[in-house]
């Protein structure tokens, strides 16, 4: 008989959080290339078995601590935002440094190589993140809109994921606020094209 879990029970969601806290405690001391399935494991006094029940590898673990760490700074940088306005697009913008910072405190030695990693995936959670503020009913039903809305996004996500790359791996030269309100000029020529086809 084979058990199904339940992502909503107690006990999943607190296994859960044990396996990603040693992970992260772990990430603190050792470079990932070294962590090993066993060592998480031994972290959160869990066996192997208990680990591969929750995640297939510690990419895996890796990428959900990331995305939970992302779309936390993001809710709360984008909270009460209800509209694609430059307002918004600064707060996403000062979301996606704020994250870099946290990753590149929370994994010291290896930021370069993890930032890589999942960067795809950033990209992509920014570009869903910009186009949900699109209201879809004021859209315009054009194929060549569509294009150019979808293509737009996936610029300013781009860039906004790469400047603040950039930002933090050179040592944050300048507060988040100063950088994004430096940079925003640059951002905001893209979102025009966005804004002028509703």
């Amino acid at each position: 008989m084979t058990i199904q879990k339940n992502d909503a029970d107690p006990r999943v969601i607190r296994t859960r959080r044990l396996l990603q806290d040693a992970f992260a405690s772990l990430i603190q001391e050792k470079d990932f290339e070294s962590i090993t399935v066993k060592d998480i494991a031994e972290r959160a006094t869990v066996n192997r078995a208990t680990f591969y029940a929750h995640f297939v590898d510690k990419f895996e673990i890796l990428e959900a601590k990331l995305m939970e760490s992302f779309m936390r700074i993001i809710n709360s940088r984008i909270n009460g935002h209800e509209v694609l306005n430059e307002q918004t697009i600064q707060s996403i913008f000062l979301g996606v440094c704020d994250f870099h910072e946290g990753l590149s405190t929370m994994c010291k030695r290896r930021y370069t190589s993890l930032g890589a990693v999942f960067e795809l995936q950033i990209k992509e959670k920014i570009q869903s993140i910009l186009l949900s503020f699109i209201d879809k009913d004021k859209m315009p039903s054009s194929p060549n809109a569509n294009l150019l809305i979808n293509t737009a996004s996936i610029m300013l996500s781009w860039g906004m994921y790469g400047a603040a790359y950039v930002w933090n791996n050179e040592g944050r030269p300048s507060s988040a606020e100063s950088f994004v309100k430096q940079t925003m000029p640059l951002i905001m020529n893209g979102a025009k094209e966005i804004k002028s086809l509703f």
